[in-house]
């Protein structure tokens, strides 16, 4: 789930669509923006019709890594 696998193509994995999310996040957005513009992005490739539950597992796996954080209800990258 986290890493693609044998049944689990690699753009479906948490990694994948999480690196998808960060290269989206070039400035603070909220959680329905990000989610139009990765809809959006993954209405082009038919395999890739990513879910909403997939989604927020992805941000749930990004603030876990310490990659972003919820700031004034705005998701942003987290600067080091």
């Amino acid at each position: 789930m986290i890493l693609p696998k044998k049944h689990l193509y690699q753009n479906r994995s948490l990694l994948h669509v999480g690196a998808e999310l960060l290269a989206l996040l070039s400035e603070p957005t909220s959680v329905s923006e990000l989610w139009e513009r990765i809809r959006q992005k993954s209405v082009q490739d038919a395999r890739q019709q990513l879910t909403f539950d997939w989604f927020v597992l992805s941000l749930a796996l990004l603030f876990a890594l310490g990659a972003i954080e919820l700031e004034k209800g705005a998701i942003r990258r987290r600067v080091r």
